[in-house]
């Protein structure tokens, strides 16, 4: 009888961490899926009208079902150097396919070849982001909005560089104050995310042919105000996640507990197979309202 009791007990005692987690709740359902696509670079060539279509269809088609997107930007193949004709037929193409093979809203930020850089061009009225915003009906290139309990907020990196001639990566004092602002005045229990189509922060840059002694970083690359954005983050445990694109290469970084994703591209390597490792697609991610969520790069 002290044998069959002693027994009893010792299997009470493996019962009961499986009780506990009987009892727990099951993971509740996401707050938000969203799709986060990046670098489609669309034009009437390469078979890249196609491909898009067969990408939207792939994300439309998940299970549970996809929210929203948000577009990362390099929206379409080339406004750098292009003339208004050519620069009009891309975006054409752009509403025509959008408007046929998706029913989701989509929520867009700008990349560098969404921009008119062209030295000649700089009196036009749609010179430089202006065309791109009045494609896409922005009236500012970034700007903030919560759905699902979330914060999202969308950073324009796009910037000209110190001798006005290309591009690089950083935010500008005007933006980095409405940032501030943002974060501020946001309740610390509502999860953020960020997006912005330069990274943040990556470790590709490491990846690079035929390195001898040091690494060369160009801040078109990756934003130049990493440390001051990272310091501003650290400030606010609700900043949970930023999504970038711009490298056409997938990688994660996380760092202070935000994690850093810059999800590939869409057209790959330019609609011309894989960039590197990374295959053409896109990234899935589950919002849960307590600030978690669960993110994968979906080969389309």
């Amino acid at each position: 009888m002290e044998r069959r009791s002693a027994l009893k007990g010792i299997g009470s005692l493996f019962l009961l961490p499986s009780l506990a987690f009987a009892a727990k709740p099951a993971l509740s359902k996401p707050a938000l899926r969203i799709a986060h696509l990046t670098d489609v670079h669309l034009k009437d060539e390469f078979g890249a009208p196609g491909k898009f279509a067969k990408c939207l269809h792939h994300l439309q088609s998940q299970t549970p079902k996809v929210d929203f997107v948000l577009n990362g930007g390099d929206i379409v193949f080339d406004m750098n150097k292009e003339n208004l004709h050519r620069i009009n037929a891309q975006w054409e193409l752009l509403e025509k396919t959008m408007k046929s093979e998706c029913s989701l809203p989509v929520h867009y930020c700008l990349g560098n070849h969404d921009i008119w850089w062209q030295e000649e061009d700089r009196k036009q009225a749609f010179y430089g982001k202006n065309y791109a915003m009045e494609r896409l009906e922005l009236s500012k290139p970034y700007y903030s909005m919560i759905k699902g309990g979330w914060k999202f907020i969308i950073l324009d990196s796009v910037h000209l560089d110190i001798d006005g001639t290309w591009y690089i990566g950083k935010l500008g004092d005007e933006q980095f104050s409405w940032l501030e602002q943002e974060l501020k005045v946001t309740d610390p229990k509502t999860p953020v995310l960020v997006m912005s189509h330069i990274p943040i922060l990556t470790a590709l840059l490491m990846i690079e042919d035929n390195i001898v002694n040091r690494w060369e970083m160009l801040g078109g690359d990756m934003h130049t105000d990493t440390s001051k954005i990272i310091n501003l983050f650290y400030q606010y445990p609700n900043v949970k996640l930023c999504l970038s694109g711009h490298l056409h290469m997938r990688d994660k970084v996380v760092y202070n507990n935000v994690t850093y994703l810059c999800n590939g591209a869409v057209s790959g390597a330019w609609w011309e197979g894989n960039r590197r490792q990374t295959a053409p697609g896109y990234g899935l991610i589950d919002l849960y309202a307590d600030g978690t969520f669960e993110e994968r790069y979906v080969n389309y």
